[in-house]
């Protein structure tokens, strides 16, 4: 019986997670029953948008009040925005969508940070309090929701923005609202990438609900090997060298010399890539033993030449997203508002604040005014100034997205400048037309020291964290300890060297490994299969390791 209630109910120990064994339980039991019902279509959306709104439960708890929420909002919105005829009506129906969603994000997600950041800039000293858990006690007398703390729902900012991009997609005209609440909510919660994405459009996605469900071979193949594929790279290319080596070196890095986080900050690069994009192959896998396709999130993103390049490898559906949701709609390269320059400088003075230089936010401000003054004043400069603000602005929110700290601002900006630095660099380099193998290695060697550097910004527990890592790598690097460091944690470096070569095989190369899988007979898949959960059982530990992304 109490086996029965643990089943049934939510456990922060026991979170329904790709890399638990509950996990597979679940979602043997959840296909079998889809098995059942997915050629009547109706029965097959509904099935799976309650087996979603469980896996979301089992997950996050009660949360999933908020994922309703947004999810009957939209719809009726959605609705609404298709129905009305009035431009005028159009327009604030959907400004009603973003403003509600990104209420509902920012008070969860952003309350402390900008309370804190309200009390920096005016010397107060407010605190958080969570009105909406009093709210809901006070329909009972247990006192289920603590007041004291606000906590992050799980996967918040990534169907908050897949519930945005649907009213949108309706405003412009590139969906039809669906019919059944039922059908939508299944958009919102299909549960391989609920959590932790990728994004997925409502243009995209929306069709597919309404087409019946076809499983080939091909998919059948395709979805095992992204399967596997993503256990590889969660488990081994980032928990293995996480678990032995770059968490002791991040947790204290004063500890280890500067060789040692130069060290860790190259093996994180390796982690994030394998914890995000293996989290993303194994939801991509689930959905299509399913017979649904979701966008591919990662294209080998170390082998950009550049940064503007990177982020059109990396975390794709995040990128785009911003593009056609953000950028395009402040001006792109066209156009500049004036709400940029507000919001620009606006940020610009909390990174600079966070460093708590006031000199330094008054000179950023001077030189923003100064650019309006030119863009206003010079159509040449204005084109410029425009673009790059609507550029540097959006990477800016985007690292906010990731994280309600001005240390993650600070990320995007630095990611935002270095593509500004290029777009004005290639018109000079003169290694930009160059074709030779060594000028390509060049270029991918620059661009993923620096995409990997700037990620202290992102791994960096506080600003002070960050600090003490920069200190030992300036004042401490001790060459004469690396040799001890690489014959000491070699298991770590030899799998961040596999994991690192595979990464840069040529994708002809990758195209045949999958091409070979696919063709071998099932019970040869089978021994693979078998091969590779042996390989990450030897590298599991009992120490439960979440996926980066579910804290965004």
């Amino acid at each position: 019986m109490n086996r029965l209630v643990d089943i049934f109910t939510f456990s922060e120990e026991y979170p329904l997670i790709f890399t638990q064994a509950n996990f597979w339980i679940f979602f043997v039991v959840a296909y079998f029953v889809f098995a059942l019902c997915y050629k009547k279509l109706s029965l097959r959306n509904s099935y799976l948008f309650l087996a979603s709104l469980f896996f979301y439960y089992k997950t996050s708890g009660l949360f999933v009040g908020i994922l309703i929420f947004s999810t009957l909002v939209d719809f009726f919105i959605g609705k609404s925005i298709y129905n009305s005829q009035h431009s005028t009506i159009r327009k604030f129906l959907v400004t009603c969508s973003v403003v509600i969603n990104l209420t509902v994000l920012c008070y969860f997600k952003y309350a402390y940070f900008f309370t804190d950041s309200f009390n920096m800039l005016f010397h107060t000293n407010y605190e958080v309090f969570n009105w909406l858990a009093q709210w809901g006690n006070s329909f009972n007398n247990l006192n289920y929701f603590s007041v004291e703390k606000i906590i992050l729902p799980v996967g918040i900012s990534f169907y908050t923005f897949q519930t945005i991009s649907y009213s949108v997609d309706i405003y412009r005209n590139k969906v039809k609202p669906l019919k059944s609440i039922l059908d939508f909510g299944f958009y919102v919660s299909f549960f391989p990438q609920l959590v932790a994405g990728p994004i997925v459009r409502a243009e995209n996605f929306v069709p597919q609900i309404n087409r019946p469900t076809t499983i080939t071979k091909a998919d059948f193949d395709s979805g095992t090997y992204f399967i596997l594929k993503g256990f590889v790279k969660k488990m081994i290319f980032a928990d293995f060298i996480a678990m032995h080596f770059l968490d002791k070196v991040f947790d204290a890095p004063e500890m280890f010399s500067g060789f040692a986080n130069v060290m860790a900050m190259i093996g994180y690069s390796l982690q994030i890539y394998g914890d995000f994009s293996g989290y993303t192959d194994i939801a991509i896998g689930l959905a299509l033993l399913m017979g649904f396709q979701l966008p591919i999130n990662f294209n080998s993103p170390y082998k950009a030449e550049n940064a503007g390049e990177f982020w059109k490898r990396w975390h794709i559906s995040l990128s785009t997203w911003l593009r056609d949701y953000l950028y395009i709609p402040l001006g792109g390269n066209r156009n500049g508002t004036r709400a940029s320059y507000i919001i620009l400088t606006i940020i610009l003075i909390g990174v600079v604040l966070a460093f708590r230089n006031l000199t330094l936010a008054l000179i950023i401000c001077s030189l923003v005014l100064i650019l309006m003054l030119l863009a206003k004043y010079s159509m040449a400069v204005r084109k410029h100034v425009n673009t790059n603000i609507n550029l540097m602005l959006t990477m800016l929110i985007g690292g906010l997205w990731h994280g309600a700290s001005w240390k993650f601002v600070i990320w995007g900006g630095l990611n935002g400048l270095g593509i500004l630095v290029y777009k004005y660099w290639r018109k000079i380099s003169p290694y930009e037309n160059k074709k030779g193998w060594v000028v390509h290695a060049w270029k991918i060697l620059v661009t993923f020291v620096f995409i990997t550097f700037t990620r202290i910004y992102f791994r960096g527990e506080s600003m002070d964290h960050i600090s003490r890592w920069y200190y030992q790598v300036a004042n401490n690097f001790d060459w004469s300890s690396a040799i001890a460091i690489l014959i000491n944690y070699q298991a770590v470096f030899w799998v961040m060297l596999v994991g690192y070569i595979t990464h840069w095989l040529p994708q002809s190369t990758k195209n045949r490994i999958e091409g070979f899988y696919a063709n071998s007979s099932l019970p040869l898949k089978a021994i693979y299969a078998i091969f590779i959960g042996i390989l990450c059982y030897q590298a599991f530990s009992t120490d439960f390791q979440p996926f980066i992304y579910f804290q965004f």
